[in-house]
């Protein structure tokens, strides 16, 4: 990726723009910092984005800077949220950031790799009164999203509000040249360069980034809104949920998450979406899991999804009871997380049995011998009774 590349593709605003030129173009070992709270146990595609553009500093000779938020998860970081976080555990917390080193080694190099948790200096006694002198809270209620709440009646906690300063002090903490982080951390960011000045340092640039739209195309990809790809997934699933993406949003998936070059998947795209897609689903895919196994995921889309197949390797579970009715059967299986998703799944006509599709939930289905269960056009799954 060329000196220009690193600081356009898939950016969104550079702060200080000419500085940060000057420091690249220069040829100057940058410390470039990403921090990320292990607030869940997995990473998916929206994770990568800003790991990507370290991993593009990496390549291009500097030091990433990985910060493991262990402390700050603990308040959770109010950007973006029309509510207060709920508080995660210590253990929580531990056994998140243990997968999360696992799964940022498919995009890091961690040879290279400066890996901190914050709270090796935001654990310290006394250094959270330190850091609340030095900010004011007119400045930290500043924020947009503290503005909404507060006008829409709703409580802004002490612990949000000392949010921003802890993630800022990791700039200082481990003297950063440039941090990147998604456009809706711009406030975060901004109070790292604040907090250098406060203690003296240069203050650190600043790149940020879009967020990823999920597979609806509408709003950001979350694993709690379902329109997640995760980076541990199978590689057929992942191929199909790229698949199923808008084609309005695969520019931006090429973008974002590829090398592809830009402008000849914006020209594939149309002259032949579903072909320019293909090229994009097997490109993800085999990023994170290998050239083979994408060709495969690409037969094995064709094969069901094209052709509507049932998939050649299918899992199969036995159920303690011999009938059931349908809305049950969903939610025994885990094909639907509640009887309420699998209600809506038969009703909008995405569930079928022996490929037959079903519409009354509440029909007995007899167990007598295996049947496939179909949910939607990816999740299938044998089942019979013991």
């Amino acid at each position: 990726m060329s000196k220009n590349d690193l600081l356009t593709r898939g950016v969104v605003e550079v702060i200080e723009k000419e500085h940060l030129q000057t420091a690249v173009h220069s040829g100057r070992k940058l410390r470039v910092k990403f921090g990320i709270d292990p607030t869940a146990p997995d990473l998916h595609l929206g994770h990568t984005v800003p790991l990507r553009k370290l991993r593009q500093f990496q390549d291009a000779g500097h030091k990433a800077v990985l910060i493991i938020g262990d402390f700050t998860a603990k308040i959770g970081d109010p950007s973006g949220r029309d509510k207060t976080r709920p508080q995660l555990s210590e253990k929580d917390i531990k056994n998140n950031f243990k997968t999360y080193l696992n799964q940022a080694k498919k995009v890091l190099d961690m040879k290279k790799t400066e890996i901190h948790y914050n709270s090796e200096w935001l654990g310290k006694d006394k250094l959270i009164l330190e850091l609340m002198s030095q900010m004011s809270m007119e400045r930290v209620m500043e924020r947009e999203d503290f503005q909404k709440r507060i006008k829409a009646g709703q409580e802004v906690t002490m612990l949000e509000a000392l949010y921003p300063i802890l993630q800022g002090y990791d700039s200082v903490a481990i003297k950063a040249d440039l941090e990147i982080g998604g456009n809706d951390q711009k406030f975060n960011l901004l109070m790292g360069r604040r907090l250098q000045r406060k203690y003296g340092q240069p203050e650190q640039d600043v790149l940020t980034l879009p967020l990823l739209e999920g597979t609806d195309g509408v709003n950001k990809m979350s694993k709690s809104l379902g329109n997640y790809v995760g980076l541990t997934e199978k590689p057929e699933i992942m191929f199909g949920k790229i698949m199923s993406v808008p084609d309005e949003l695969a520019l931006k998936y090429a973008e974002l998450l590829t090398d592809l070059p830009v402008e000849k998947m914006a020209s594939q795209l149309k002259k032949d979406p579903r072909g320019a897609k293909m090229e994009l689903a097997r490109t993800i895919v085999a990023i994170y899991h290998g050239k083979n196994s994408s060709e495969k995921a690409e037969e094995e889309f064709v094969r069901v999804v094209s052709n509507k197949e049932a998939p050649t390797k299918v899992e199969s579970v036995k159920l303690k009871v011999k009938s059931l009715p349908l809305v049950d059967l969903l939610v025994e299986t885990k094909m639907a997380a509640s009887k309420s998703e699998s209600r809506r799944l038969i009703e909008q006509g995405g569930v079928k049995l022996d490929n037959e599709k079903q519409d009354d939930p509440n029909k007995v289905i007899v167990l007598g011998k295996e049947i496939l269960l179909q949910v939607g056009k990816r999740k299938y799954l044998r089942v019979r009774a013991k």
